[in-house]
């Protein structure tokens, strides 16, 4: 797939303040950046942190008016493998750098969720199955309705409401695979076709020692899914994180995905544009 975008946001900064934006895609070889650009007005420096969530852009800014534009273009070809060989992986085998994404955190209280994941699921057959049993049933009970949660909604939050964005519906997922001790993580993205065209959010799931991309929401294609980074949930992804005292004025975002494919089907086929793998990892 070839793939364009462009976001453009507004804010008035009230006094000196710190920006950290996080809406850069994700360069991989899954994932080939040929065009990556911001500018500012007024005209600034920007300094890239790459971290291990994904590449942030950080600005220092004064009292005033400010507009971000951010444009990127290139190349998407995710991975796809039968998803029927995809396996829970033992406990004794995690490694290290999935821990973090068993635990509940901010958003995702898998704590809370275990007698629901274990009565809904826990009888299941482990594997690439019961994770997409867990997306249909969000799919099924929770209505998607914008304007329905705000910055604080969390998973256990969205599930007594029974309603929430896509931003929720990833909550959701995380939450219940934690509580059946299943590695998972938000995934912050675009979504090329997404109306109106908005940042989207999904779920990763730790399979075979690799990352393997699940989307409650069924609204977009999956191929379609352009990464931009990682994290426990939302919280680590934010895609602007302002130090100082800031009004957001307005967001205009523009995507555009040329030669996206054929969807091989849920149930026959895993994709990922993830690249961390483990050594491990089955083929």
């Amino acid at each position: 797939m070839d793939f364009s975008l462009s976001c453009r946001l507004e804010y008035v900064v009230e006094q000196p303040s710190t920006f950290l934006f996080h809406f850069g895609v994700d360069d991989n070889p899954l994932q080939m950046v040929r065009q990556d650009l911001v500018r500012l007005e007024p005209e600034l420096p920007t300094q890239v942190l790459q971290t291990p969530r994904g590449r942030l852009h950080r600005v220092v800014v004064a009292e005033g008016p400010l507009v971000v534009t951010y444009t990127a273009a290139g190349q998407h070809e995710p991975c796809v493998v039968p998803a029927a060989g995809l396996s829970e992986i033992p406990s004794a085998e995690w490694p290290v750098h999935v821990l973090e994404y068993l635990y509940p955190s901010r958003y995702c209280e898998s704590d809370l969720c275990l007698d629901l994941a274990y009565r809904e699921f826990g009888a299941m057959d482990r594997g690439y199955g019961r994770v997409l049993a867990i997306c249909r049933w969000i799919h099924e009970r929770l209505a998607y309705e914008s304007g329905s949660s705000g910055s604080t909604t969390s998973a256990w939050q969205t599930l007594n409401a029974g309603r929430g964005v896509c931003r929720d519906f990833a909550h959701v997922g995380i939450a219940l695979c934690r509580a059946l001790n299943i590695p998972a993580r938000f995934v912050s993205a675009y979504a090329p076709g997404l109306t109106p065209p908005d940042f989207h959010a999904c779920f990763e799931v730790y399979l075979s020692h690799r990352w393997w991309l699940f989307d409650p929401t069924f609204m977009v294609p999956r191929r379609g899914i352009i990464r931009i980074g990682t994290g426990r949930d939302a919280a680590d992804v934010s895609f602007a994180t302002i130090l100082g005292w800031v009004k957001f004025g307005d967001m205009e975002l523009q995507m555009e995905a040329t030669n996206l494919g054929e969807d091989e089907g849920l149930d026959q086929a895993a994709l990922t544009i993830a690249t961390d793998v483990d050594s491990r990892q089955s083929r």
